[in-house]
This record gives structure tokens, C-alpha cells and sequence, in this order.
């Protein structure tokens, strides 16, 4: 569908009741709700899309966050939703603190899916250049599908044992070539461009003044399943750098908006939702739920 002049591709679970929209993160795709979405259709309508630039959407920018938040409300323009609560994993903690704060009309509630963070904090931004798991791809890991779904469980899924529910969601990451070989479906250039805006646009939470809950991992990295040299490694970085910038987080979305609902679950930044399934669906339905 079309929306703010780009082409969006859109998942739609159905459901009846409210509408809830899923925003996925830096260079996801809206698959990785294909476990978590069904848990809501018996109580609201819900839907995810690939931002521009991700999974099936058209990759043309600009790539900035107000571009991004006129993506959202487009889309909520194309579908005739005037009002949706709206849950953001990571980077899609962005748009919907910019949306709650711009269009507070359009929105009902919002979630932090491990998204209540300034990703463009200068500390932050420093710890990123020594993440010790690559964000773009080794080419190993890309000479068939099998070897991307083992890489990805080895350095950002460890904790699950089952990736079928992860299926869709690696298949929509890569493209594949005749002979097996895949590629990334995002490209460099458009990486690079979202990686600007993730690491410079800063979130004014003061405008928000919506319910807010705000969804905590143990990690950003595994630290508790895996290789032991890379866990070693991981754990290091952990404490070093996201303990101390989780913890002042907290502080601050307390803090710039009261009321906000703060719950912290097992599981990293990545694999949360799959780990601690049960109880991110349990405390979003009580949240999402709970008489204004």
C-alpha cells in the first residue's frame, strides 16, 4: 500500500476490538511478531509493517524519523484507523514516541518493546563501535540459509531452542540467489543512512502524555547461552557499557513521563519476546486493557 508516497508492505492479523500496531526495529522486519501477534487478535485488531527501507517496502528515502513517523500515520490514514495503541521494538521506540508526542488524537496507548532508550546518546554511540556481534552479516554466514539461521542463533538467538517461529522473519532479512546463496536485502547505503538517524535523533519523551509502558530485557547481548569465547566477550561489553545506560534510561522515561508502567523480563534485547513470551503478552494485555 501506498503511504506519505512510498510503498509499504503491511501484515495484518486481523482480530476484532481496537487496533494495535507493531513497529519493528533497525533493520528488522514485521515477522519477527509472527509468534506475538496471534496472542492479541481475540481483543484487537493487529497489525505490523516493514518500514521503508526494511523487508519488502520500498527502499527510497529520506531516512530521517519525521519521514518515518509520516510513514506511520499514512498508513493509519491508508487503513481508515484513526486511533491504534502502538508497541515499538528498538529502533521503533522512535516513531511512536514522535507520533504519541505529535498526534496524541491518533493514539490510544504506547509499549516500549525494549525501546525505552536514546539510542543517539553519546555513550551509547561509543559502546556500538565495540559491539562484539557484527551487525552486518559475515559472508560465511550467507552461503545458504541453513548457515544464516545457525549464525543467528549462535550469536543473537542462543536462548531458543525452536527457531520455526523465526522462519518468515529470516527469509525476509536476505534474498536468495539460484544457487543458494543469499544476500541481505537491505543494502549498505540504506543501512548506513538508518544507522544516522538511529544514532542522532534524540527522543522527546516531555511530549508524551499517554499511558506508557516500557518493557525492559535482561541484555542487549546473550550473556547467559552460547559459545563461551563469544559469551565471555558479550558479558564484558554488557557491564562495561548497557548495565550503567539501562539503568539511567529507566531514570529518565520515569522521570519525563509519569505514570510510566517500568517491567523488566528475562532474555536480551533481541529474543526477549520468544524467552519471555508469556509474560510480555500477560503484562501488554493487562496495560493495553486497563479502563482509561
Amino acid at each position: 500500500m501506498k503511504a506519505n508516497g512510498i510503498r509499504l508492505n503491511y501484515l495484518d492479523w486481523g482480530g476484532s476490538g481496537p487496533v494495535l500496531i507493531l513497529i519493528h526495529g533497525f533493520s528488522d522486519n514485521p515477522h519477527i511478531f509472527d509468534d506475538l501477534a496471534p496472542s492479541f487478535t481475540d481483543s484487537f485488531r493487529v497489525i505490523a509493517y516493514a518500514r521503508r527501507g526494511h523487508g519488502k517496502s520500498e527502499a527510497n528515502g529520506p531516512y530521517d524519523n519525521a519521514t518515518m513517523t509520516e510513514d506511520l500515520r499514512g498508513l493509519m490514514d491508508n487503513l481508515r484507523i484513526p486511533k491504534a495503541s502502538l508497541a515499538g521494538w528498538s529502533m521503533g521506540g522512535n516513531e511512536i514516541t514522535s507520533m504519541a508526542g505529535a498526534h496524541p488524537e491518533r493514539v490510544d496507548r504506547i509499549v516500549y518493546l525494549d525501546a525505552g532508550y536514546d539510542w543517539a546518546d553519546r555513550s551509547l554511540a561509543k559502546a556500538f563501535k565495540t559491539l562484539p556481534v557484527p551487525l552486518r552479516t559475515p559472508t560465511s554466514a550467507l552461503k545458504s540459509l541453513d548457515a544464516y539461521r545457525r549464525y543467528n542463533h549462535t550469536m543473537w538467538f542462543a536462548s531458543m531452542d525452536d527457531l520455526r517461529p523465526l522462519e518468515a522473519y529470516f527469509r525476509d532479512l536476505v534474498l536468495i540467489h539460484p544457487d543458494g546463496t543469499l544476500r541481505e536485502r537491505m543494502s549498505n547505503g540504506v543501512m548506513k543512512a538508518l544507522w544516522s538517524t538511529l544514532t542522532t535523533f534524540h527522543k522527546d519523551y516531555t511530549r508524551v502524555r499517554l499511558p506508557a509502558l516500557a518493557i525492559y530485557a535482561h541484555s542487549f547481548v546473550p550473556v547467559r547461552h552460547g559459545d563461551p569465547t563469544q559469551l565471555a566477550k558479550n558479558l564484558a561489553w554488557e557491564r562495561k557499557f548497557f548495565v550503567k545506560f539501562r539503568k539511567s534510561s529507566i531514570e529518565r522515561i520515569r522521570c519525563e513521563i509519569p505514570g510510566t508502567k517500568i517491567v523488566r523480563v528475562p532474555g536480551t534485547h533481541q529474543d526477549f519476546v520468544f524467552t519471555s513470551r508469556d509474560r510480555v503478552v500477560s503484562v501488554m494485555r493487562r496495560f493495553l486493557l486497563e479502563p482509561n
